[in-house]
């Protein structure tokens, strides 16, 4: 059986577009991670009261990052999207981290993308396009979301859309 992790990504660089799949729907307190082996979704975690995802959260399949999982990615939609949904997605820039835990540091880069499907927020072509306060509250949230787990998160750069392509195509190169 082909698992999700092992689709295409169908990046398309000088579109700036990929495939996503959605693992913890926008407003969420449920943190869940595909698992190719059972083919389907693992609760790892809640978020505490108060807390929820900010985005529509997932990975792009095909792609391997620093940190071994597939590269994540944060989806902006019109609407939650559903666990499970596999969606195209222009990217619009990268959240640059990383991560420490047991003294262990890893890159672990969010990078973020509009859904190709989305009336409202379709014409967004670059992350700085965004209000600040919206950046700033993603930053907010992942540094937050990774202390609660005990692991340190350091943003390193707010960047464009040209290094996040550069990204899954690196990515895509570590994951073959």
């Amino acid at each position: 059986m082909r698992g999700l992790a092992s689709l295409p990504h169908r990046l398309n660089p000088d579109h700036g577009t990929c495939v996503a799949i959605v693992e913890c729907p926008q407003g969420d307190r449920c943190k869940f991670a595909y698992v190719p082996e059972l083919g389907g979704f693992e609760l790892k975690r809640l978020l505490p009261a108060g807390m929820t995802f900010p985005l529509n959260f997932g990975f792009i399949p095909s792609t391997k990052a620093e940190d071994g999982d597939p590269l994540d990615i944060m989806v902006i939609n019109d609407v939650p999207l559903p666990m499970g949904a596999i969606t195209e997605v222009r990217l619009i820039g990268s959240i640059e981290a990383e991560q420490t835990e047991e003294e262990h540091t890893v890159r672990n880069d969010r990078l973020v993308g509009v859904a190709a499907s989305s009336l409202l927020f379709g014409g967004f072509c670059a992350l700085d396009e965004l209000p600040l306060d919206f950046i700033d509250s993603l930053t907010s949230f992942w540094t937050q979301y990774e202390r609660l787990r005990g692991v340190a998160f350091k943003i390193l750069a707010v960047q464009g859309v040209r290094p996040a392509v550069a990204a899954v195509q690196k990515a895509s190169n570590a994951g073959s």
